[in-house]
């Protein structure tokens, strides 16, 4: 009941603060312009319907429409909404500045500089942003442990590639050569391989894509899956060949790799569950798409847990709030024995835009203190 309440106060939340944002933007907007009233009734209504279409498609369904048109709804649609949260923010500095430099007021109202002052730092910051997101980095992580192995190990980490409307074969592919770059072992996805529908991951045959993969790969299941349909999300996995651990363990180069269901089946299995046949030996790597209560996993001896989910909040501010809702919103913890690392992910939901944070994936060299397994 927790986890429904939990979404359901984070769907008012998203569904409620872009409203009242859009008030505060269209009035100031209005100030702003230059133009005449029908030219500024125009420029307010298209803001206002460019917000609002996201959520008419949400609710209605992108797959009602043929993949192109979804598509460019999708795009346009949520990336108006990371461009409208910033919109709000510079003129909130605006109202602020003006306060103590009297001088500004002019600019801010029927102004030609200050209107072409605000498109030019808003086509800077977007710009800078897309580049940001299509930069992908490396994280180098190098793992110790007091567990035998069979030999040194190299695995590749992801999480949160929401593959569909916006992340496309296209964009799939070049990923892929990115990653099979790195020779790895095995490669690990912490969720959220799918984005909102597996519609358009089958209508371009991303399946056959993901298959290119050179390295055996494990995956658990995210909230986006769930989003997707589970059914049509597992089959999918199916096809791509990925092994998909759904409250299940997996034994592969000599350590064990234990795949929770997502946090949106309040039905899964416990970590002690899961845990109470693990072969204490082994070096345990645990994929758990969402943060919560990591102090299981050092409670039940994992060596080292995956998650992601939090996207670092894609854009500041909202990294901040990510900062207060999770004990580790992203990057390195360790907690005991164990260690964790929290993704900010490779791909992204909505916008292609990264303020503030970055898209990644993790390269983890595993060693034993004590050689290897013979």
């Amino acid at each position: 009941m927790l986890i429904f309440a939990e979404m359901k106060i984070g769907m008012i939340l998203f569904w409620l603060l872009p409203l009242a944002g859009m008030v505060y933007a269209s009035w100031r907007t209005w100030q702003l312009l230059p133009t005449p009233i029908w030219a500024r009734c125009v420029v307010i209504a298209l803001m206002i319907g460019l917000l609002l279409s996201m959520f008419w498609l949400f609710h209605n369904g992108l797959n009602n429409l043929s993949l192109g048109v979804a598509t460019f709804f999708y795009e346009v649609s949520t990336s108006w909404l990371v461009i409208f949260l910033y919109l709000i923010l510079v003129f909130l500095v605006l109202d602020v500045c003006k306060l103590f430099v009297p001088s500004l007021r002019p600019l801010l109202h029927h102004s030609v500089m200050g209107t072409a002052f605000v498109i030019a730092l808003l086509v800077v910051i977007f710009v800078g942003a897309n580049m940001q997101y299509r930069h992908k980095v490396r994280v180098p992580l190098r793992v110790t442990t007091s567990k035998a192995l069979k030999k040194p190990l190299r695995v590749v980490l992801m999480s949160d590639l929401h593959l569909g409307y916006h992340n496309r074969r296209g964009t799939l592919a070049r990923w892929v050569e990115k990653l099979n770059a790195e020779h790895a072992d095995m490669i690990l996805i912490g969720g959220d391989l799918i984005d909102i529908s597996v519609r358009p991951l089958r209508e371009t045959r991303m399946a056959e894509v993901l298959k290119q993969l050179n390295a055996p790969v494990y995956a658990c299941l995210g909230n986006h899956e769930y989003y997707a349909g589970i059914s049509e999300a597992m089959a999918f996995y199916r096809d791509a060949g990925i092994t998909l651990l759904r409250d299940s363990v997996a034994e592969a180069e000599g350590v064990q790799i234990i795949g929770r269901d997502d946090r949106s089946n309040g039905r899964r299995l416990s970590l002690e569950q899961l845990c109470a046949k693990k072969d204490e030996r082994r070096f345990t790597i645990l994929l758990d798409h969402q943060p919560y209560l990591l102090e299981e996993a050092m409670q039940n001896g994992i060596d080292f847990q995956f998650s992601g989910h939090t996207h670092y909040g894609q854009v500041w501010p909202i990294s901040w709030i990510e900062r207060l809702l999770y004990e580790q919103a992203h990057g390195g913890l360790r907690k005991g024995a164990t260690e964790y690392y929290v993704t900010s992910g490779l791909g992204i939901w909505g916008g292609k835009f990264r303020i503030g944070t970055r898209s990644e994936y993790l390269v983890m060299e595993i060693d034993s203190a004590h050689g290897t397994d013979d």
